[in-house]
């Protein structure tokens, strides 16, 4: 059994001018690769969808007891089951949710904040583990996979950029960040 609970309900939920916050993160790692001159390959970790085909990276409610940073932490661990190290802000990503819609956005609009996150730990258990199965996947798989056009976005306008940023200016990323 777990001994993480996923949070539930909208008590807590934010909204900004109409639109629920949402929070979330690209869940990302490095394994070796004799395809790639540097002898490294980023893969990206996404999750199933519990109401339909596709994958998707790790996102829900920003709630009012939490920062936006702590909640896609969160979101990371109830629906991936992956801890690591929250690393920058990638960007706000705005959608249309057909089954989130409620008084406070009656709409369904939301606006994610998502970020990058160097995965350094794959739990064995997690809050949602019953309904999500996890998949390690190159970029060009992702992008290929992604249910949502913005979530698409969110990868290659978001993490790509940034990750091709600190790339180029020999900030890399290691397991001592």
């Amino acid at each position: 059994m777990c001994d993480l609970v996923a949070r539930t309900g909208r008590l807590q939920q934010r909204y900004k001018d109409g639109s629920r916050l949402v929070a979330g993160c690209i869940p990302f790692r490095y394994r070796n690769s004799d395809e790639d001159s540097n002898g490294k390959v980023v893969q990206v970790l996404m999750i199933s969808s519990s109401s339909g085909p596709g994958l998707l990276f790790p996102k829900g409610g920003w709630e009012n007891d939490e920062t936006v940073k702590e909640a896609a932490v969160r979101e990371a661990v109830e629906e991936a089951g992956v801890r690591g190290i929250l690393m920058d802000f990638l960007g706000d990503y705005e959608f249309k949710s057909k089954t989130h819609q409620d008084e406070c956005s009656p709409e369904g609009l939301c606006k994610a904040a998502m970020y990058a996150l160097f995965v350094k730990e794959e739990l064995e258990k997690w809050p949602e583990q019953k309904t999500r199965t996890r998949t390690w996947l190159t970029i060009g798989e992702a992008v290929e996979s992604c249910r949502h056009a913005w979530m698409k976005d969110a990868l290659v306008e978001g993490f790509c950029k940034w990750h091709n940023e600190k790339m180029n200016q020999g900030k890399g990323i290691t397991d001592e960040d």
